[in-house]
């Protein structure tokens, strides 16, 4: 697995979904297992496949957690500059073609969330924001075609 980057807080998100899924999930999926096994014949058995299969995805998801929780490095936040745009970095843009202006964080995929304005690293957008100073012009191709921000402000 990569290394992932993320926050302190974002790893503490993490440990917290693999306790819950650990502590709660895991117990909840086994119960079910048992239930349905407690019916008879597993060979027709629809619920105790179903379980099982559930079973299969948490078991699943809690190693891709593991795994990520592994390789996680911690960006210190201290160590973060406004000269340019980066990982964790606030950055209020205008689109040229409308002169609307947006604000968006910059953070980890783990952490991206689109309402509280926060964009993934490794999204077109923060692409191409990554690096800009305060006044250039990010050229960013989307699907739609080529946007064009002009960075107004870079902050934390």
């Amino acid at each position: 697995m990569a290394v992932t980057y993320m926050t302190a807080e974002g790893l503490q998100k993490l440990k917290d979904e693999l306790q819950y899924l650990e502590a709660v999930e895991r117990p909840r999926v086994i119960a079910a297992i048992a239930e349905a096994r407690d019916k008879g014949d597993l060979s027709e058995n629809a619920e105790y496949d179903a379980a099982k299969e559930e079973q299969g995805m948490l078991e699943s998801k809690i190693a891709q957690i593991k795994g990520r929780i592994m390789d996680a490095r911690i960006i210190d936040q201290s160590s973060v500059s406004t000269d340019e745009v980066q990982i964790l970095t606030k950055v209020r843009v205008r689109l040229k073609k409308t002169g609307a202006e947006k604000t968006y964080q910059l953070v980890t995929e783990g952490e991206a969330n689109s309402v509280e304005g926060k964009i993934a690293v490794t999204t077109p957008i923060a692409k191409g924001l990554l690096g800009k100073k305060v006044g250039d012009v990010a050229e960013v191709k989307v699907p739609a075609g080529v946007m064009e921000f002009e960075i107004l402000e870079i902050s934390l």
